[in-house]
């Protein structure tokens, strides 16, 4: 087995100033992600929810509101689409700039040596980030000079500037600006303590380093899916439609939390999406079972490419989207489908029943839905841990007697129980949150009593009737409620297990 690389000797000094470098880094990164550090929205007409992200990568998104004032050749419009690309080039080289100082914040976790070849990538992404704002100063400059240079009355020129609505954003500038300076400023040292000493021959990392760097893609991902739109919570104070600027006009502070309270309809509305949730989550929780009894089953299989075939057939549904799986209950059990037909041709006067349309047993068939699309999927954990659960143990039992029913209850199921119980407080503080697209398809005016569930009815107000902050509301309870159930969960499981996952 190879051995792993020691760990670099570094002075207290050496490892201050990468610390500083690499919380810089990190700093300038966010900043990307949210819209008041957005330099190239250089017009108010541009939605004070771009980030820099979108301004260096969407012009659509950019010129959505500014379409009409980009026709070139007549005295009416006032904007060349060539100016606000040299916005979005600006913008670019700032991002450019951003990711190059995160590829030198990895490369300075290895030697000496790797450290020499990554401390130029935060120096150049410190020069690409005031290179790029000072393009999108030109961009803003241009386009000023060029409305004011129109052979056109004066008072035509206010005109023009003031639909335009141009405005330099001075703020997210300035941040730009300090962030590109002090990455400057902070790789410096890094470069004088990195050429300080002799390196090492070759360019090497450590292994948990290594591991650090493949897991980071998951990390981002997860940053920028998960936790990145709890920025958006602040709709919630807000009485704002999609798309709306967040002013002081339309703050209304907690008026969003005690209307669902106060008002009778969104009250009642709520207990009853809750109930369905509740009950569909408890059924799911009942069955969790399932999967295990499955993954014994096939473990049980002695024929290798039936239980392949098996397998492999059973974990395809979790694979094909809702839509799919509706069109294929449409084809079974409409008034038209196959099973209707069948009875129709077996059965002298039959009448059609449209078993999709039907309220009742809507959260049975919910249930079965998601068991026939899941239950192949979830056993896959399981059939990993059987096949870690040490042989010997299954030997000794054989000789002692055991049969297979024996060596099941006593080595195979108390081998998976630890991995269970993870899977259980997972489902438990996500009780709240099971899903919406099965819901979705599956939902029409006869059962939508039973099957809108919680994330179904934050879809349905926030995007179906406009109601943003009220969903933002909701979505934010659901979010911390599922919080204290995890920690609920898992104060229960130290209590009666001694374990804990959190």
């Amino acid at each position: 087995m190879q051995n792993s690389l020691p760990a670099p000797q570094r002075s207290g000094g050496e490892r201050t100033a990468l610390w500083i470098h690499r919380i810089v880094i990190v700093l300038v990164f966010l900043m990307v992600f949210f819209p008041p550090f957005n330099p190239g929205r250089i017009s108010a007409q541009i939605s004070s929810n771009l980030t820099l992200l979108t301004s260096a990568t969407s012009f659509s998104t950019i010129t959505a509101k500014l379409g009409a004032y980009m026709v070139e050749g007549n005295s009416r419009f006032a904007l060349r689409a060539g100016d606000l690309r040299q916005s979005m080039l600006g913008c670019a080289m700032v991002l450019l700039g951003v990711i190059a100082a995160g590829a030198g914040a990895c490369v300075s976790l290895g030697n000496r040596k790797m450290r020499r070849i990554g401390v130029w990538f935060p120096l150049a992404g410190a020069a690409l980030i005031l290179t790029g704002l000072a393009v999108n100063r030109g961009a803003y400059r241009q386009i000023e000079a060029f409305v004011r240079g129109m052979d056109i009355p004066e008072s035509h020129v206010a005109e023009h500037l003031n639909n335009l609505a141009l405005q330099w954003p001075a703020f997210a500038d300035t941040a730009w600006t300090v962030g590109g300076i002090a990455l400057l400023a902070v790789s410096l040292p890094v470069l004088f303590f990195a050429f300080k000493k002799p390196a090492e021959a070759k360019a090497e990392m450590q292994e948990q380093f290594k591991l650090f760097i493949m897991f980071l893609p998951v990390l981002l991902l997860s940053f920028v899916f998960a936790y990145l739109p709890i920025y958006g919570w602040r709709y919630a104070f807000y009485n704002a439609k999609a798309g709306d600027e967040l002013t002081r006009e339309i703050f209304v502070g907690w008026n969003n939390f005690t209307l669902l309270i106060n008002d009778p309809g969104f009250s009642s509305r709520i207990l009853q999406v809750l109930r369905n949730t509740l009950v569909m989550s408890g059924l799911g929780i009942l069955t969790s079972w399932l999967p295990i009894a499955f993954a014994v089953l096939l473990a049980e299989v002695r024929y290798t490419k039936f239980q392949r075939t098996v397998q492999t057939l059973t974990t395809i549904p979790n694979f094909l989207s809702w839509v799919l799986v509706y069109a294929v209950a449409l084809s079974i059990f409409s008034a038209d489908g196959l099973i209707n037909n069948l009875m129709a041709m077996l059965t002298t006067g039959h009448a059609r029943t449209d078993f999709l349309a039907s309220a009742d047993g809507t959260w049975i068939k919910m249930l079965l839905w998601g068991t026939w699309k899941g239950l192949g999927w979830s056993a896959i954990i399981y059939v990993a841990g059987i096949a870690g659960i040490d042989q010997q143990l299954y030997e000794a039992a054989r000789v002692d007697g055991a049969n297979r029913f024996h060596c099941i209850w006593h080595i195979t199921i108390p081998g998976l129980i630890p991995t269970y119980m993870v899977m259980l407080l997972m489902s438990i503080a996500g009780i709240l949150s099971n899903g919406m697209e099965q819901y979705l398809v599956f939902s029409n005016p006869y059962n939508g009593n039973y099957i809108e569930v919680l994330d179904l009815y934050v879809y349905s107000l926030g995007i179906g009737n406009n109601q943003l902050s009220v969903s933002t509301v909701v979505g934010i309870l659901k979010s911390l409620i599922a919080v204290i159930l995890l920690f609920g969960a898992n104060g229960i499981s130290k209590a009666v297990r001694g374990e804990s996952i959190i």
